[in-house]
């Protein structure tokens, strides 16, 4: 496999107006979504493409009632780096699923002091 670190490569830039970043957003959203089923294929992840799409949904949900345009462009620039980079397999399969960890166990709870994890042996 040949590596081309200009592959996805986009250069900054900054939104006109909130029509420009609503449409930039669309366009990553999309982009995200069609690579999923790359990405199951890629990373050999035990999961099906639909939960791919919810995870990557309730990412771009997450951010969805930010105010600045300024704060959009920064996000727009992670999630363009973040797909550049799993595209590009940059990534490991636990930096993946490291977004699918708060699902696998529901029943886990936070320690109520440090004390308390210390003892669990938790960090």
């Amino acid at each position: 496999m040949v590596i081309n670190p200009t592959y996805l490569a986009q250069r900054t830039r900054t939104s006109v107006n909130w029509n420009d970043a609503k449409r930039r957003v669309i366009h990553s959203y999309r982009d995200w979504l069609r690579s999923a089923p790359e990405i199951q294929t890629m990373y050999s992840l035990n999961m099906p493409v639909s939960r791919l799409r919810t995870k990557m949904r309730q990412e771009f949900e997450r951010h969805r009632y930010v105010s600045q345009l300024k704060t959009v462009d920064v996000l727009l620039m992670h999630s363009h780096m973040e797909f550049q980079e799993t595209l590009n397999f940059w990534k490991q399969l636990t930096h993946v699923l490291k977004y699918f960890r708060a699902e696998e166990d529901p029943n886990a709870r936070l320690p109520t002091s440090f004390m308390n994890g210390f003892l669990e042996g938790r960090n």
